[in-house]
């Protein structure tokens, strides 16, 4: 991999970890998007009664409580795929996050974040 690659790799991501750390989306925009979504493998249940805590599967990953800032990373990654060196390559994930906007992607980050769960955000 060519320098100039790797160093563009590089800025895209910190270019999506400080906008990560100053990501403030509207959480009940969040709700929306994902019971729309993201409810169909990171919960169990329906809409307005989802269990944001159990998965569907065990080895997808639980989004209540995590980090707001690292859920926009993610996110972002998952948007880039193989465009950077550390993007995340998950056909699925690739998919979804590449169908999000900005403004999407922090709303979901609001939500989650706000939620409780076994990776609760520290206030």
């Amino acid at each position: 991999m060519s320098k100039f690659v790797t160093a563009v790799s590089l800025a895209v991501l910190a270019a999506a970890y400080s906008a990560g750390a100053s990501a403030a989306g509207d959480a009940a925009e969040g709700q929306k998007k994902a019971n729309a979504v993201c409810i169909a493998c990171h919960a169990t249940g329906a809409a307005g009664s989802a269990d944001w805590t159990k998965p569907l599967q065990p080895e997808y990953p639980v989004l209540a409580g995590q980090h707001a800032d690292y859920l926009v990373t993610a996110l972002n990654e998952y948007k880039l795929g193989s465009k950077t060196v550390i993007g995340r390559k998950n056909a699925i994930m690739a998919g979804q996050a590449g169908a999000l906007s900005k403004k999407e992607i922090e709303d979901l980050a609001a939500f989650f974040s706000g939620l409780p769960g076994p990776l609760h955000v520290k206030r």
